[in-house]
């Protein structure tokens, strides 16, 4: 999958942690992309079997195989951010940087990163 996808896929949950009904026009807000852009994404997902649209509502679900690609870069998102803020990077700056590196860190050095800050948690 490629990062754009991840990225859709990230939005997607994050903002399903928030509200009942994900749409298209909340995705396209939330990204600041255009809704013809998002219109377009959100058939590919579909098509490829990441999400489904309820016709009548255009509500946005996560089907297990979107599911379980947005947790990952949530995950991933979450845990960097947390590296990055622990070597003193600027929360915002650390934010910015963590949705970068998310989708091209190997699982290798993202377990590795997992690990020391579970470590250095459990020390404070």
């Amino acid at each position: 999958m490629h990062e754009s996808g991840e990225m859709y896929l990230e939005t997607i949950l994050r903002l399903s942690l928030r509200n009942e009904i994900v749409r298209s026009i909340d995705v396209a807000q939330a990204m600041g992309f255009s809704k013809p852009s998002i219109s377009r994404a959100m058939k590919t997902l579909k098509e490829n079997g990441y999400i489904s649209i309820n016709p009548d509502t255009g509500s946005i679900t996560l089907l297990d195989k979107g599911k379980e690609v947005a947790e990952m870069i949530f995950e991933r998102h979450q845990v960097l951010t947390q590296c990055l803020e622990y070597l003193g990077v600027p929360h915002d700056k650390a934010q910015d940087d963590a949705c970068r590196i998310e989708h091209v860190i190997s699982d290798e050095s993202f377990q590795a990163l997992k690990k020391h800050i579970k470590e250095y948690q459990g020390k404070k």
